[in-house]
Protein backbone atom coordinates (compact mmCIF):
# COMPACT_ATOMS: atom_id res chain seq x y z
CA UNK A 1 0.00 0.00 0.00
CA UNK A 2 0.73 3.43 -0.36
CA UNK A 3 1.52 5.50 3.17
CA UNK A 4 2.08 8.58 3.70
CA UNK A 5 4.12 8.86 6.82
CA UNK A 6 3.50 13.12 8.45
CA UNK A 7 5.91 14.20 10.88
CA UNK A 8 9.80 13.70 10.19
CA UNK A 9 10.94 13.47 13.87
CA UNK A 10 12.03 10.30 16.06
CA UNK A 11 8.58 8.96 15.78
CA UNK A 12 7.59 9.51 11.66
CA UNK A 13 11.35 7.93 10.47
CA UNK A 14 11.09 5.18 12.51
CA UNK A 15 7.16 4.09 11.26
CA UNK A 16 8.54 4.94 7.76
CA UNK A 17 11.39 2.15 8.69
CA UNK A 18 9.05 -0.52 10.02
CA UNK A 19 6.54 -0.11 6.88
CA UNK A 20 9.25 -0.10 4.43
CA UNK A 21 10.40 -3.60 6.18
CA UNK A 22 6.54 -4.54 5.89
CA UNK A 23 6.83 -3.97 1.96
CA UNK A 24 5.01 -0.67 1.87
CA UNK A 25 5.40 2.02 -0.79
CA UNK A 26 6.35 4.95 2.04
CA UNK A 27 6.69 8.74 1.62
CA UNK A 28 7.81 11.07 4.54
CA UNK A 29 5.97 14.54 4.64
CA UNK A 30 6.81 17.23 6.92
CA UNK A 31 7.62 21.18 7.34
CA UNK A 32 10.62 20.33 9.01
CA UNK A 33 13.71 17.51 8.60
CA UNK A 34 16.51 16.89 10.38
CA UNK A 35 18.54 18.49 12.03
CA UNK A 36 15.24 21.22 12.91
CA UNK A 37 13.08 18.72 14.70
CA UNK A 38 12.35 18.54 18.05
CA UNK A 39 14.02 15.04 18.42
CA UNK A 40 16.94 16.48 17.13
CA UNK A 41 17.68 18.62 20.32
CA UNK A 42 16.06 15.56 22.38
CA UNK A 43 18.88 14.65 25.37
CA UNK A 44 17.80 11.05 24.82
CA UNK A 45 18.95 8.48 26.96
CA UNK A 46 16.18 5.00 26.89
CA UNK A 47 14.26 5.55 29.82
CA UNK A 48 10.49 4.69 30.22
CA UNK A 49 9.30 6.97 33.13
CA UNK A 50 5.42 8.27 33.34
CA UNK A 51 4.10 7.32 30.12
CA UNK A 52 0.47 5.94 29.57
CA UNK A 53 -0.66 4.01 29.35
CA UNK A 54 1.25 2.17 31.34
CA UNK A 55 0.76 -1.32 30.00
CA UNK A 56 0.88 -0.60 26.28
CA UNK A 57 4.14 1.60 26.91
CA UNK A 58 6.24 -1.05 29.05
CA UNK A 59 5.56 -2.91 25.77
CA UNK A 60 6.66 -0.49 23.58
CA UNK A 61 10.00 0.32 25.52
CA UNK A 62 11.24 -3.68 25.93
CA UNK A 63 10.61 -3.39 21.86
CA UNK A 64 12.57 -0.42 21.69
CA UNK A 65 15.36 -1.22 24.19
CA UNK A 66 16.01 -4.14 21.92
CA UNK A 67 16.68 -2.30 19.08
CA UNK A 68 18.54 0.25 20.23
CA UNK A 69 21.07 -1.86 22.40
CA UNK A 70 21.19 -3.89 18.59
CA UNK A 71 22.05 -0.53 16.73
CA UNK A 72 24.90 -0.05 19.86
CA UNK A 73 26.76 -3.00 18.98
CA UNK A 74 26.41 -3.52 15.29
CA UNK A 75 25.75 -0.26 13.76
CA UNK A 76 27.99 2.61 15.19
CA UNK A 77 27.65 4.88 12.94
CA UNK A 78 23.87 5.52 13.99
CA UNK A 79 25.39 7.12 17.69
CA UNK A 80 23.93 4.82 20.05
CA UNK A 81 26.38 4.09 22.66
CA UNK A 82 25.09 1.61 26.04
CA UNK A 83 26.14 3.58 29.22
CA UNK A 84 25.68 3.55 32.91
CA UNK A 85 23.00 5.44 34.65
CA UNK A 86 21.63 5.90 38.59
CA UNK A 87 18.53 7.08 39.30
CA UNK A 88 17.74 8.42 42.81
CA UNK A 89 14.08 8.91 44.57
CA UNK A 90 13.59 10.23 47.49
CA UNK A 91 11.43 7.24 48.82
CA UNK A 92 11.33 3.82 48.51
CA UNK A 93 9.39 2.26 45.60
CA UNK A 94 8.58 -0.90 43.86
CA UNK A 95 11.28 -1.50 41.07
CA UNK A 96 10.33 -0.66 37.57
CA UNK A 97 8.63 -3.89 35.74
CA UNK A 98 11.56 -3.42 32.83
CA UNK A 99 14.31 -4.64 35.30
CA UNK A 100 14.85 -7.57 34.17
CA UNK A 101 14.44 -7.01 30.08
CA UNK A 102 17.49 -4.87 30.18
CA UNK A 103 21.67 -5.51 30.28
CA UNK A 104 22.18 -4.31 33.60
CA UNK A 105 20.11 -3.38 36.80
CA UNK A 106 20.95 -3.31 40.34
CA UNK A 107 19.37 -1.72 43.54
CA UNK A 108 22.60 1.15 45.03
CA UNK A 109 24.51 1.00 48.24
CA UNK A 110 23.39 3.04 50.86
CA UNK A 111 26.76 4.68 50.61
CA UNK A 112 26.44 5.07 46.74
CA UNK A 113 23.02 7.68 47.24
CA UNK A 114 23.39 10.96 47.53
CA UNK A 115 22.40 13.42 50.21
CA UNK A 116 18.12 13.79 49.78
CA UNK A 117 17.48 10.71 48.76
CA UNK A 118 17.15 7.42 50.11
CA UNK A 119 16.26 4.93 47.65
CA UNK A 120 17.60 4.17 43.98
CA UNK A 121 19.06 2.16 41.29
CA UNK A 122 21.65 1.20 38.40
CA UNK A 123 20.67 0.77 34.79
CA UNK A 124 22.75 0.36 31.62
CA UNK A 125 20.77 1.57 28.74
CA UNK A 126 21.38 3.03 25.87
CA UNK A 127 22.02 6.82 25.16
CA UNK A 128 20.68 7.92 21.86
CA UNK A 129 22.93 11.28 20.05
CA UNK A 130 20.83 12.51 18.27
CA UNK A 131 22.91 14.92 16.38
CA UNK A 132 23.97 11.36 14.55
CA UNK A 133 20.84 9.19 14.94
CA UNK A 134 18.29 11.32 13.15
CA UNK A 135 20.54 12.21 9.63
CA UNK A 136 21.60 8.08 10.42
CA UNK A 137 17.60 7.09 10.52
CA UNK A 138 16.66 8.91 7.60
CA UNK A 139 19.01 8.03 5.64
CA UNK A 140 18.15 4.38 6.32
CA UNK A 141 14.93 5.18 5.21
CA UNK A 142 15.72 6.83 1.72
CA UNK A 143 18.00 3.71 1.32
CA UNK A 144 15.12 1.41 1.73
CA UNK A 145 13.00 3.48 -0.95
CA UNK A 146 11.77 5.76 1.59
CA UNK A 147 10.82 8.94 -0.65
CA UNK A 148 10.48 12.65 1.04
CA UNK A 149 8.59 16.01 0.77
CA UNK A 150 8.89 19.19 2.45
CA UNK A 151 5.17 20.51 2.89
CA UNK A 152 3.27 22.14 5.71
CA UNK A 153 0.28 19.74 6.48
CA UNK A 154 -2.69 21.78 7.64
CA UNK A 155 -5.44 19.30 6.78
CA UNK A 156 -4.95 14.76 6.74
CA UNK A 157 -7.84 14.65 4.89
CA UNK A 158 -5.46 16.26 1.69
CA UNK A 159 -2.63 14.12 2.24
CA UNK A 160 -2.47 11.54 -0.40
CA UNK A 161 -1.73 7.96 0.06
CA UNK A 162 -3.90 4.82 0.84
CA UNK A 163 -3.23 4.91 4.48
CA UNK A 164 -1.89 8.04 6.28
CA UNK A 165 0.41 7.86 9.86
CA UNK A 166 0.27 10.57 11.81
CA UNK A 167 3.27 11.39 13.71
CA UNK A 168 3.11 15.48 14.07
CA UNK A 169 3.97 15.53 17.86
CA UNK A 170 2.96 18.82 19.42
CA UNK A 171 1.47 19.62 15.72
CA UNK A 172 -1.55 17.39 16.46
CA UNK A 173 -2.78 20.58 19.22
CA UNK A 174 -3.67 22.06 15.79
CA UNK A 175 -3.72 19.71 12.94
CA UNK A 176 -6.56 17.12 14.96
CA UNK A 177 -7.80 19.66 17.36
CA UNK A 178 -6.51 18.15 20.55
CA UNK A 179 -6.48 20.50 22.79
CA UNK A 180 -4.84 17.12 25.07
CA UNK A 181 -1.31 17.91 23.52
CA UNK A 182 0.64 20.92 25.32
CA UNK A 183 4.61 21.97 25.37
CA UNK A 184 6.61 20.76 27.79
CA UNK A 185 9.66 22.87 27.54
CA UNK A 186 12.82 21.48 27.91
CA UNK A 187 16.22 23.41 28.44
CA UNK A 188 19.27 21.68 28.17
CA UNK A 189 23.17 22.76 28.77
CA UNK A 190 25.88 21.51 26.96
CA UNK A 191 29.27 20.61 29.13
CA UNK A 192 32.99 19.36 27.98
CA UNK A 193 33.16 16.89 31.22
CA UNK A 194 31.98 13.50 31.61
CA UNK A 195 30.52 12.46 34.65
CA UNK A 196 31.90 8.95 34.29
CA UNK A 197 28.06 7.70 34.94
CA UNK A 198 24.64 9.02 34.27
CA UNK A 199 22.83 10.44 37.62
CA UNK A 200 19.17 10.83 37.28
CA UNK A 201 15.97 12.31 39.36
CA UNK A 202 13.32 11.97 37.00
CA UNK A 203 10.20 12.94 39.12
CA UNK A 204 8.13 15.68 37.47
CA UNK A 205 8.98 18.48 40.50
CA UNK A 206 12.69 17.61 40.86
CA UNK A 207 13.78 16.89 37.34
CA UNK A 208 17.58 16.59 36.87
CA UNK A 209 19.86 14.69 34.64
CA UNK A 210 23.86 13.65 33.27
CA UNK A 211 23.83 12.07 30.09
CA UNK A 212 27.20 11.45 28.91
CA UNK A 213 27.79 11.40 25.13
CA UNK A 214 30.58 10.85 23.14
CA UNK A 215 31.60 14.15 22.82
CA UNK A 216 29.46 16.08 25.23
CA UNK A 217 27.80 15.36 28.65
CA UNK A 218 24.09 16.95 28.35
CA UNK A 219 22.67 18.83 31.75
CA UNK A 220 19.13 18.89 32.58
CA UNK A 221 16.53 19.62 33.15
CA UNK A 222 13.11 21.22 32.81
CA UNK A 223 9.78 19.94 31.92
CA UNK A 224 7.61 23.61 32.06
CA UNK A 225 4.43 22.86 30.64
CA UNK A 226 2.14 24.88 28.49
CA UNK A 227 5.37 26.82 27.79
CA UNK A 228 6.35 27.73 24.00
CA UNK A 229 9.43 29.91 24.80
CA UNK A 230 12.03 28.46 22.56
CA UNK A 231 14.45 30.83 24.20
CA UNK A 232 17.71 30.05 26.37
CA UNK A 233 16.74 31.40 30.08
CA UNK A 234 19.53 31.95 32.23
CA UNK A 235 17.18 31.32 35.55
CA UNK A 236 16.58 27.95 34.01
CA UNK A 237 20.53 27.53 33.96
CA UNK A 238 20.98 28.29 36.93
CA UNK A 239 17.89 26.26 38.22
CA UNK A 240 19.46 22.93 36.33
CA UNK A 241 22.71 23.33 37.42
CA UNK A 242 22.16 23.94 41.01
CA UNK A 243 20.48 20.77 40.99
CA UNK A 244 23.28 18.96 38.89
CA UNK A 245 25.77 19.99 41.21
CA UNK A 246 23.40 18.11 44.23
CA UNK A 247 24.31 15.13 42.52
CA UNK A 248 27.45 15.31 40.22
CA UNK A 249 29.38 17.81 43.42
CA UNK A 250 32.59 17.61 40.80
CA UNK A 251 30.63 19.59 37.86
CA UNK A 252 33.16 22.27 36.39
CA UNK A 253 31.14 25.54 35.47
CA UNK A 254 34.16 26.33 33.44
CA UNK A 255 33.53 23.55 31.44
CA UNK A 256 30.21 24.57 29.69
CA UNK A 257 29.86 24.87 26.21
CA UNK A 258 26.14 25.74 24.93
CA UNK A 259 22.57 24.62 25.37
CA UNK A 260 19.08 24.25 23.67
CA UNK A 261 15.96 24.44 23.97
CA UNK A 262 13.31 22.05 22.60
CA UNK A 263 9.40 21.57 23.26
CA UNK A 264 8.17 17.87 23.74
CA UNK A 265 4.74 16.74 22.97
CA UNK A 266 3.11 16.27 26.38
CA UNK A 267 -0.47 14.35 26.22
CA UNK A 268 -2.20 12.61 29.31
CA UNK A 269 -1.54 9.25 27.31
CA UNK A 270 0.35 8.38 24.08
CA UNK A 271 -2.21 8.49 20.89
CA UNK A 272 -1.42 5.36 18.96
CA UNK A 273 -4.69 4.12 17.39
CA UNK A 274 -6.80 3.67 13.96
CA UNK A 275 -9.15 6.45 12.91
CA UNK A 276 -11.13 5.93 9.67
CA UNK A 277 -11.45 9.16 8.28
CA UNK A 278 -13.20 9.79 4.67
CA UNK A 279 -13.37 6.16 4.08
CA UNK A 280 -9.55 5.80 4.22
CA UNK A 281 -7.43 4.24 7.29
CA UNK A 282 -5.17 6.83 9.46
CA UNK A 283 -2.76 5.97 11.84
CA UNK A 284 -2.05 8.05 14.76
CA UNK A 285 0.94 8.26 16.74
CA UNK A 286 1.60 11.32 18.81
CA UNK A 287 1.78 12.41 22.30
CA UNK A 288 5.10 10.41 23.69
CA UNK A 289 5.98 13.43 25.77
CA UNK A 290 9.81 13.01 26.58
CA UNK A 291 9.62 9.37 25.81
CA UNK A 292 9.65 9.82 21.88
CA UNK A 293 12.99 7.48 21.27
CA UNK A 294 11.85 5.65 24.34
CA UNK A 295 9.25 4.17 22.74
CA UNK A 296 10.32 4.58 19.11
CA UNK A 297 10.28 1.28 17.78
CA UNK A 298 7.99 -0.71 19.42
CA UNK A 299 5.03 2.22 18.67
CA UNK A 300 6.65 1.88 15.26
CA UNK A 301 6.27 -1.76 14.95
CA UNK A 302 2.24 -1.52 16.36
CA UNK A 303 2.11 0.69 13.79
CA UNK A 304 2.98 -1.22 11.00
CA UNK A 305 0.95 -3.86 12.39
CA UNK A 306 -2.41 -2.35 12.29
CA UNK A 307 -1.74 -0.42 8.80
CA UNK A 308 -0.85 -4.43 7.34
CA UNK A 309 -4.49 -5.20 9.26
CA UNK A 310 -6.04 -2.41 7.37
CA UNK A 311 -5.32 -3.98 4.40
Amino acid sequence: MRCTVVGAGVSGLSCAVKLLEAGHEVEVVSDRFSPDTVSDVAAAIWYPFLTAPADKADVWGRETYAELERLAMEVPEAGVRMRDGREYLREVVELPPWRDDIAAFRILESQEIPDGYVFGWEFRAPVIEMPLYMPWLKSKAERMGCSFRLESVRDLSEVPGDVVVNCVGLGARELCDDAEVVPARGQIIFIDQDPGIGHFDQQPDTLTYTIPRSDVTVLGGTAQIGDWDLEMRPEDDELILDKVEALWPDLDRNKIIGGTVGLRPSRSEVRLEVEIAAGRTVVHNYGHGGAGVTLSWGCAEEVASLVSQSA
